[in-house]
């Protein structure tokens, strides 16, 4: 039997109402999940009970925790990586400093990609045969890719913290999730049943794998929502926009699950807000990175939109690089779990601040990535201002995009029901004379990038 079989829709309905919604979750969370976990060899439940006594301690005792387990984790890369050996024992470098000097941080040298792809095995602690690995490719949306290499351990810990903030969220195991995969063309069906959909039981999870994000597409993500009626819709921000625009335009409003969990991209405000109105869910954001897992969650449910940094994780800055935008900041992360692959000071190439708090250390004022600048006649200009003259000034924009792949700036723009293309690009043209081509479009026909079919306002490549 294929994964496509006619009676999947009915199973689909069927699991989504009461009584067999809940059974299935008691199953799925107290049954499946433990034997996966068993059969997989992992040891998740232990580490999600490690970070929730974590969570419960004060402030001021984690960021201590935290300073240690900074000192402990150069240390050992000191200790353990040929590149670190040589990097930080060739500058004298004393971990034991960072116990109670943190400003002695700044010795380290950054950590880039380019760094990574040029050390490659010199950047592990030990070769990949001697332990079992999972390897993690970077999305490549923003130029060159790189590959991270896993420990169990890390792996373990990267799922019990997806976990752990899904808790604070409101969300247990017991309640249904669903995630959206881009479907590429060309892909086959696959069998049913396969080992994805014993762990898809296990989680109490289901795939949606969307591909064009046209009216007949949206319509059939809005019917496969109905049926499921998960508690939480994971997701990138842009495919969820598309979707609550093209319900707003059709229905007005419509409810299909509880929560939705913005990653992979940067969600804006104006796409958060139309997002809970119109499809009437609560908003999660989270931030995560292939090279260190999530690293920064909405702990509160989504009620103060300011994302906790997980300092459990790692060792997180903001600093002014040499090639960031006037008054911006580049954040910075430390891992701390993953000895296979320390990372020291990763630059992440995004954009925002670090701001500590009685209660935790914040992420604030991310604006998106160093790569989103754009010339204009000559002069550079980050996104979020573009976009406020979009949003302000020329207006009836729902949804804009810049290629830079061409000879001219193409910008792409969907207009909003209260729009004219003509008037937009009258103003556009008054705002940036001869700056761009215009392209009028729909949300299917915005450029997606890299291997997971990201939504970027900014395409190079």
């Amino acid at each position: 039997m294929n994964a496509d079989h006619p009676i999947f829709p009915y199973l689909e309905w069927l699991s989504g109402r009461q009584p067999v919604r809940t059974l299935k979750g008691l199953t799925s969370a107290y049954l499946a999940y433990p034997v996966a976990e068993r059969m997989e060899q992992r040891q998740v439940r232990g580490k999600l009970a490690e970070l929730h006594r974590h969570y419960r301690k004060p402030f001021a005792e984690r960021l201590r925790l935290a300073r240690h387990q900074l000192a402990d984790t150069v240390a050992f890369a000191m200790k353990a990586v040929p590149y670190y050996k040589d990097t930080l024992g060739g500058i004298g470098f004393d971990p034991e400093r960072l116990r109670t000097d943190i400003g002695y941080l700044q010795d380290i040298p950054l950590l880039t990609k380019d760094i990574i792809r040029e050390q490659g095995d010199r950047l592990l602690s030990r070769p990949l045969a001697e332990a079992p690995h999972f390897t993690c490719k970077t999305g490549g949306s923003t130029g060159l890719s790189c590959v991270i290499e896993y420990d169990q351990i890390a792996a373990d810990h990267a799922a019990a913290v997806v976990l752990y903030c899904r808790k604070m969220a409101g969300k247990s195991q017991r309640q249904s999730e669903l995630h959206f995969a881009c479907r590429f063309p060309g892909d086959p069906v696959p069998p049913w049943p396969s080992r994805e959909d014993f762990k898809c039981f296990a989680m109490n999870r289901s795939n949606i794998f969307f591909g064009a994000l046209d009216a007949a597409g949206l319509d059939e993500i809005w019917a496969t929502l109905q049926r499921r009626r998960p508690y939480l819709v994971h997701g990138h921000p842009s495919t969820i926009y598309a979707l609550a625009c093209h319900i707003e335009k059709t229905q007005g409003k419509g409810k299909a699950f509880a929560v939705f969990e913005s990653s992979g991209e940067l969600m804006e405000d104006y796409q958060r807000g139309k997002i809970a109105e119109v499809l009437q869910c609560r908003v999660v954001n989270r931030y995560g990175l292939a090279e260190l897992g999530v690293m920064a969650y909405d702990l509160d449910g989504g009620r103060d939109q300011d994302m906790q940094l997980l300092d459990s994780e790692g060792w997180s800055e903001s600093l002014a690089t040499d090639n960031t935008p006037d008054g911006h900041q580049e954040l910075v992360f430390t891992s701390f779990r993953n000895r296979l692959m320390p990372l020291l000071r990763y630059r992440s190439g995004d954009l925002g601040r670090v701001e500590q708090r009685a209660n935790g250390l914040f992420l604030t004022d991310v604006v998106g990535r160093l790569h989103d600048i754009v010339p204009i006649n000559g002069t550079p200009h980050a996104t979020h201002h573009i976009q406020d003259v979009l949003d302000h000034r020329v207006g009836g924009i729902q949804e804009f995009q810049i290629d830079l792949r061409g000879a001219q700036p193409l910008l792409r723009i969907v207009v909003d029901a209260n729009g004219s293309p003509e008037t937009i690009a009258a103003r556009v043209e008054a705002f940036w004379p001869g700056a761009f081509q215009l392209e009028f479009v729909q949300h299917g026909d915005l450029v997606r990038v890299g291997r997971h079919a990201k939504f970027r306002h900014v395409v190079t490549a």
